[in-house]
């Protein structure tokens, strides 16, 4: 009998200890589950020029509010617009402006602008030390028509050019292209080679030695070099100080998209690519902070709304 009365005790215990460890369980569901109510998951994707400056602000935003997670993808400024026009993204970027025909497809986009750019022609490293140091608008776009086939034909050297183009939704071919022909969507025939991201266009450009195509200049680098644009007598260097004093004739806004006014923890994640701490992320990018004196105002490839 005694030790009957104990085998029952012990399972009494054990009862109670597993009731214990059930609520705690339970009450353990019910953190996580709050927790996960709490939780904001914004997603963002767009164009590879602004990518650097997103996917920074995205890092200290999280690290001060734990409640946040920021996914950012590329994929080009016509990715961006159309994410966030169909409400697939929180929040779209892109290099370009929005064309008219976007502008009626997504009534409801709302443009920020978080910094300002431009897009410079660029050569490789060799055409460039053989003395092609700028070229003019004209020559340019025969260069893409296919019109200007070899770099003697400039004042280079004997060598076939390779001309490089981009994705036709990119950011920095639509402006590219209005700068040189009037036509964001303009045809390339003279095209040999078509690139994507920035960094595929300039890791490109890079490994040849006679190759052109177009770039932003916070991506420009002593392999890949941007040449000056001839206008009459005067060349004009693609450098900031010529952006920001409106003298380079490609310059352009960064902007972040959403559909509508942005709200709660997308609002505040867009505050804080405008506050002094973000415009320092877009400068330390190698781009124009809005903020700064003598920020750009001709802007390529606008659209009037």
């Amino acid at each position: 009998m005694p030790r009957r009365s104990s085998i029952k005790s012990i399972l009494g215990l054990a009862l109670i200890l597993l009731g214990v460890v059930g609520t705690v369980q339970i009450g353990l569901v019910g953190v996580t589950s709050a927790l996960a109510q709490d939780s904001t998951v914004i997603r963002v994707a767009g164009s590879t020029t602004v990518l650097p400056i997103v996917s920074r602000a995205a890092e200290r935003f999280q690290a001060r509010n734990s409640s946040v997670k920021i996914t950012v993808n590329a994929g080009g400024s016509g990715v961006g617009i159309h994410g966030a026009g169909t409400r697939r993204l929180d929040i779209g970027f892109a290099s370009r402006e929005i064309t008219p025909q976007e502008n009626n497809r997504y009534a409801s986009l709302t443009t920020t602008v978080i910094g300002r750019d431009a897009v410079a022609c660029v050569v490789s490293s060799e055409i460039f030390h053989s003395g092609v140091r700028s070229l003019s608008k004209q020559q340019i776009g025969d260069i893409y028509l296919g019109k200007i086939t070899n770099w003697q034909q400039v004042g280079g050297p004997d060598r076939t050019i390779i001309v490089v183009d981009k994705e036709t939704h990119r950011g920095t071919r639509h402006v590219f292209m209005q700068y040189l022909f009037g036509k964001s969507n303009a045809r390339a025939p003279g095209a040999r080679l078509v690139t994507g991201s920035n960094n595929e266009e300039q890791a490109k450009i890079a490994q040849s030695d006679s190759a052109i195509g177009m770039l932003s200049i916070a991506w420009i680098n002593d392999d890949v070099v941007g040449i000056g644009i001839r206008e009459g007598r005067q060349v004009i260097e693609p450098t900031l100080k010529n952006v920001r004093n409106g003298r380079f004739p490609i310059a352009r806004n960064l902007n972040l998209l959403t559909a509508g006014k942005p709200k709660g923890r997308v609002k505040q994640f867009v505050d804080y690519l405008l506050s002094e701490e973000g415009q320092k992320i877009v400068e330390s990018s190698g781009y124009i902070p809005i903020h700064s004196p003598h920020a750009v105002s001709k802007v390529a490839g606008s659209h009037s709304k």
